[in-house]
């Protein structure tokens, strides 16, 4: 054992140069009634940045109970802030805010300090996960005060990414991005110490890959990794950096770069169970659009084991299989469930869109465009703008209403062109190129079906490549009928009641009815036998 005042300074000087691995070895060798209370905060980093949370939290736990037992009520409440941290990070809330409560216990006849900042900190973001945002807002203003009363720049830096992650949550994106461009700056420049760097760094990317802003995204992102090259290999922030960097290749269309860094963090579940979720979650989107539907449903539930409900990829993927109606039940308890993250009920809105226009429910796609819509108006960002954009074009196409469908699809074309995400561009193409054909204008219908072709097979994207192609070759459905109405107008055309047909198609007589509804009035008749005419006519019987 490293006993004696040597082996404790050398532990100490290990801690203050942040050599994890080499303090951990020595801390863990040392008698516990040889440290002091500065040790065993030095032990709880260590062994935190080497993953090993129990061994963290206990340690903790010991640092708080030597503070409190010498009376340094400041440091006991700093301990207690970081045990609640960390508990609500492992998904106790409750032990996290009796951690918290003692906090506020310490600090309560104490004059103002920084600790007082940290605790108005931990509560900012408390009330912001609660949907809080004016709370979450007053407190982090709080502490930015005490931040610069106390030239703390650690304080300083996390209360401004804190005021601007409650601004982009308000829908106040452009305010609230300066602010964390103002935070990433203290960053870069050195002046935050390495645990709130971390924070900084990852929270940071979260909502600009929420935002859709790859270009900010991918400037972060570089100085992201090569910070995290410096940590140990199992540090807390390696995986989350990682994520980050495959939901950024995602969208760039490096498919292959993300897949590899998705799995590698799903691989790791028992250091950051959350960030391997999200590993799983990312890894089925790209198998989902590469087709592989059996193992893209592996991964999501996966995602859902690891506590990350997996919306929107598993109901697109339901869609996918032909199972529009549970993909749409799914799909809108996650819409009613997403009460935080406008950005994520963005993304879920225009996935209800496509299912529910899918479904024949053009009710529910008109509801969910608007929605989606006075998001994007609030945010004001042109990922969002092009999100809604091509909403509305979808809906309008299913609608029969040609110009509203050529005007929003054309210009949602522009727009994922320019931010170069070439996934969305090809889909958004694809939709264009079917509102031309609809419109009579055949050679640039044309034109836009093979670019979005071209760009489905670049990126590997079978299933999508393949409805384009059949587009291309005029597979397409007369008067705009979907498959799934194509399905009840010949079942209808055959005989069949309604009762029937939901009997054959798995799905309900209330579906069966709002098929019909949509089928007449696309090809402008009024009654079931003027239906089946209509599809003797055109081949469909």
């Amino acid at each position: 054992m490293a006993q004696g005042v040597d082996g404790i300074e050398r532990a100490r000087d290990a801690v203050a140069r942040e050599s994890w691995v080499e303090a951990y070895a020595m801390l863990r060798d040392i008698e516990s009634s040889h440290l002091a209370p500065a040790d065993f905060e030095g032990l709880a980093d260590a062994t935190w940045w080497l993953s090993k949370v129990d061994e963290s939290i206990a340690a903790r736990q010991k640092a708080y109970a030597g503070h409190a037992a010498e009376g340094n009520d400041l440091r006991a409440a700093f301990m207690a802030g970081r045990l609640a941290v960390e508990h609500f990070d492992r998904g106790e809330p409750a032990v996290a805010m009796g951690w918290l409560m003692k906090a506020q216990r310490h600090l309560g006849d104490q004059p103002e300090s920084v600790e007082h900042g940290f605790l108005a900190l931990i509560q900012a973001n408390v009330a912001r996960f609660q949907g809080d945002l004016d709370g979450s807002m007053t407190l982090a203003e709080d502490a930015t005060r005490i931040g610069r009363r106390y030239a703390n720049p650690d304080l300083i830096a996390m209360a401004i990414h804190v005021q601007g992650l409650v601004l982009v949550s308000r829908g106040e994106a452009r305010q609230g991005i300066a602010l964390l461009d103002e935070a990433m700056t203290s960053v870069i420049a050195g002046e935050v110490s390495s645990l709130f760097t971390g924070v900084i760094y990852c929270s940071v990317l979260d909502a600009c890959l929420d935002l859709t802003d790859l270009g900010r995204a991918g400037e972060w992102n570089e100085a992201a990794l090569a910070w995290c090259d410096t940590l140990p290999p199992d540090a807390p922030f390696t995986a989350q950096c990682r994520i980050n960097r495959a939901q950024l290749a995602t969208l760039r269309g490096a498919w292959s770069e993300a897949e590899t860094e998705a799995r590698r963090v799903s691989e790791d579940q028992t250091h950051d169970p959350a960030a391997a979720a999200r590993g799983f979650y990312e890894t089925g989107e790209i198998l989902r659009r590469l087709g592989d539907l059996g193992a893209a449903e592996e991964a999501f539930g996966r995602a859902r084991e690891l506590g990350l409900e997996p919306q929107p990829g598993l109901a697109l993927l339901r869609l996918g299989q032909g199972k529009a109606e549970p993909a749409l039940t799914a799909l809108r308890l996650a819409v009613d469930g997403e009460t935080q993250n406008r950005p994520r009920l963005a993304r879920l809105l225009a996935a209800l869109v496509e299912i529910a226009i899918a479904a024949g429910d053009l009710e529910i796609a008109k509801a969910a465009g608007e929605d989606l819509g006075t998001i994007a108006a609030g945010f004001g960002t042109p990922a969002l703008d092009a999100s809604a954009m091509t909403a509305r074009g979808a809906l309008a196409l299913a609608e029969g209403d040609g110009p509203t469908a050529l005007e929003n699809l054309r210009d949602a074309c522009r727009i994922w062109h320019e931010l170069k995400l070439p996934y969305e561009s090809a889909r958004a193409r694809l939709l264009y190129g079917i509102a031309l054909r609809t419109a009579g204008v055949d050679e640039d219908a044309e034109l836009e079906l093979r670019s979005a072709i071209s760009a489905f097979e670049r990126l590997g994207a079978a299933p999508d490549a393949g409805a384009a192609a059949a587009l291309l070759r005029g597979d397409e459905q007369p008067r705009g009928l979907t498959v799934r109405e194509v399905e009840v107008l010949r079942l209808v055309a055959s005989g069949k009641t309604n009762r029937d047909i939901a009997v054959e198609l798995v799905i309900s007589e209330h579906t069966v009815a709002r098929h019909l509804q949509n089928i007449f009035a696309k090809i402008d008749v009024s009654s079931r036998s003027a239906a089946t005419a209509f599809a003797f006519e055109h081949g469909l019987a």
